[in-house]
Order: C-alpha cells, then sequence, then structure tokens
C-alpha cells in the first residue's frame, strides 16, 4: 500500500478552494440531471447518480437543488449533453486531462483548444496523454474518522486496492468498476465519505517550480471557469515550499 499522495491532496483541496460556488454547483447540478437522464431518477437504483448526489452534498449542494436536478431529467425539456474528454499539454510538459458536458460539441472544442493555447500549452488528440493515467475510484475520509490501521482494515474488507493515509485524511483507492460498492461498505463502516467520486490518477507525475506551477494552475482556472468543462486533471506535483507559496 503507497504512502500519502500529495497530488491527491492538492486536487483535492483546490477543487474546493478554486471553483466559484454558484459555478460548482451548476456542475454538480448538470451531472446529476444527466446521471438521472440516463439510468432510474432513484438514487438507489443507479450508482452513477447516487455518487453524482454524493459528491454535490460533500461540496455543501442543498438539498432542494439536488432534487430539481433529478426532476428537471424527467421533463421533456430536459437539454442533452454530450460527454466529451479533451487531453492536451499544459507548460513544463504536464499531461492534462479535461471532461465536458456540452450541448455543442464545436463551440466547446474551440473554447478549450483556444484555453490551452493562451495558457501555453497545446490540445492533442484523444489518447494523447489517457495512458498515464488510471481510470480509479477515491474515497477521501478526513484523519478523525480512524487511524491508518483502522481505515486500512475496512478498506481492504471493503474490496479497495490501496489507502493512502496522511495528517489531513486518509485517500482510499478501488478499481473504477466497484466504487458504489466500496463506497457502501465504507459507509457501513466509518460513516458519511468527505468525497467519494472517479477520478483520473497518474501513473507518473512532473514536477513544477513556482513559475511552472503558477502558470499550470491559470491555465486549470482558466478551463474550469468554462461552463461546459466538469473537471480538469493534470499529472504535477509540488513541493511543500511550492505549494506555501502559491
Amino acid at each position: 500500500m503507497a504512502g500519502h499522495s500529495k497530488w491527491a491532496n492538492i486536487q483535492h483541496r483546490k477543487g474546493r478552494q478554486d471553483a466559484a460556488r454558484s459555478k460548482l454547483f451548476s456542475k454538480l447540478s448538470k451531472e446529476i440531471t444527466v446521471a438521472a437522464k440516463m439510468g432510474d431518477p432513484d438514487p438507489d437504483k443507479n450508482p452513477r447518480l447516487r455518487l453524482a448526489v454524493k459528491e454535490a452534498k460533500s461540496n455543501s449542494v442543498p438539498k432542494d437543488v439536488i432534487e430539481r436536478a433529478i426532476k428537471k431529467s424527467q421533463g421533456g425539456d430536459a437539454d442533452t449533453y454530450e460527454e466529451i474528454r479533451y487531453e492536451g499539454y499544459g507548460p513544463g510538459g504536464v499531461a492534462v486531462i479535461v471532461e465536458a458536458m456540452t450541448d455543442n460539441r464545436n463551440r466547446t472544442a474551440s473554447n478549450v483548444r483556444s484555453t490551452f493555447t493562451k495558457h501555453g500549452g497545446n490540445l492533442g488528440e484523444t489518447g494523447s496523454v489517457a495512458f498515464m493515467f488510471e481510470r480509479k475510484g477515491q474515497v477521501i475520509y478526513p484523519a478523525t474518522a480512524g487511524d491508518a490501521d483502522t481505515i486500512m482494515m475496512a478498506a481492504i474488507e471493503a474490496g479497495a486496492e490501496d489507502v493512502e493515509s496522511g495528517e489531513e485524511e486518509h485517500v482510499v483507492w478501488c478499481a473504477d468498476t466497484d466504487l458504489a460498492a466500496v463506497s457502501n461498505a465504507l459507509e457501513a463502516e466509518l460513516g458519511e465519505s468527505e468525497a467519494t467520486r472517479l477520478v483520473w490518477k497518474p501513473g507518473t507525475t512532473t514536477e513544477l517550480d513556482l513559475e511552472g506551477a503558477q502558470k499550470l494552475m491559470r491555465l486549470i482556472e482558466a478551463l474550469e471557469d468554462d461552463d461546459d468543462v466538469q473537471k480538469v486533471t493534470a499529472n504535477f506535483e509540488i513541493s511543500d515550499e511550492v505549494m506555501a507559496e502559491l
């Protein structure tokens, strides 16, 4: 089992700090609507919807907003969104995966390409960087949920693959197809998680200095600011010293 992952920590904190609340709520609501439209509107019968609702709750999305998003999926006027993944390189050669939901593929592709170019990166073909990542399930618990051994035992019994325990949190990793089952088992043992989501986990990371990190953050923030973009993942790593200066 691996040690503490600075990448996971950065990604987790960044997601909480950088997105404006209203924009974040909008993106989470869109995922709920799409998940409900693609399957059953009951979260207990629709694993993707259940995960979307859990993610929304972990980001303090109000119950009425979640319920409206589910109801919207059942209406005839619900927007039809297409899920698209874009891949490219940011400053410093960092690999970047952009997940989007759009009702206009041409608009989104143009905006994403323009953002990469403007911030010193370049958009590649599908598959150009995905091989550097693995699709994984990620469940995060605060350090107060238990000591490393307690979380490790619970994770093993739940069918997880790996645990990374640090001072602030425990990150449990599992196969993407096992996320719903692992999350349910952990919840029964440890209570509600802080976050449960599907992520792209980098196999290798590129370490950045302060200047490189600042440039990359500007690219990520610009991408996240696009209403069509749901998530941005990059395989960077930065030291504690650089993190403090950021």
